[in-house]
């Protein structure tokens, strides 16, 4: 009997530090202050564990129809981003931001390298000739990131427990949002709800393409004037 007992005891034991060292399944759900869902947000947890270095991706940001897309992207620190343009019109990529700044000159196609950005931050890019075409890159410090969809959701799956810090980050935000610690204690699932004070804008979106062929004929016949 008392080995019986024992070996329940034991088998208890070991199922209650099974199911408190359990992945969590993570939802974020961002909103704006009146309760409506906001996509284009980015959500980045940052471990206070160590954890693991992550091998470097490659993305893409391309360049078609005159625009963008996506309009927000993110990436880790390290991981190098393609620009290719798929329109016939030639643009002029470009960043000011200290996060990384760079240039890619007039092309059509595929740019001649990637970029690679080794800097947590918030990268603004633009287009030289084309105005109306802006772009944000954020650059993450983790591994644990992800950019709302169309319903404000960034979902996370096999989180470890421990203590996390969540910062999250909208291009249109009016100020500065404070990071938040959260903590998981193995619970199987878990929903968090953000809120974000912005401005709504319109996204960039593609003008007729008469328009935007005489805009950069006669930018680039300005430019060459000069």
């Amino acid at each position: 009997m008392l080995s019986f007992r024992l070996r329940v005891l034991i088998l208890l034991t070991f199922f209650t530090l099974s199911v408190g060292a359990s992945a969590t399944i993570l939802d974020v759900d961002v909103s704006d202050l009146q309760g409506a869902s906001i996509s284009d947000a980015v959500v980045e947890l940052i471990p206070e564990h160590s954890m693991s270095a992550s091998a470097i991706n490659n993305h893409e940001m391309k360049q078609q129809n005159r625009i963008f897309q996506p309009f927000v992207l993110a990436v880790q620190q390290g991981d190098k981003v393609n620009f290719p343009n798929f329109d016939r019109t030639r643009h002029h990529v470009y960043s000011f931001s200290a996060a990384k700044p760079f240039e890619l000159k007039l092309y059509v196609g595929k740019a001649e390298e990637p970029i690679e950005f080794e800097q947590p931050g918030i990268v603004a890019i633009g287009c030289n000739i084309h105005d109306y075409m802006q772009a944000f890159i954020y650059v993450a410090q983790s591994p644990l990131y992800g950019v709302s969809d169309n319903k404000g959701r960034v979902s996370f799956n096999d989180l470890t427990p421990g203590k996390y810090n969540v910062n999250v980050w909208h291009p249109w935000q009016k100020t500065s949002v404070a990071v938040a610690p959260m903590v998981l204690t193995g619970e199987p699932q878990k929903t968090l709800e953000l809120q974000l004070d912005i401005e709504h804008q319109d996204k960039p979106t593609s003008p007729p393409a008469g328009f935007a062929a005489t805009r950069q004929s006669t930018q680039i016949e300005l430019a060459n004037a000069q």
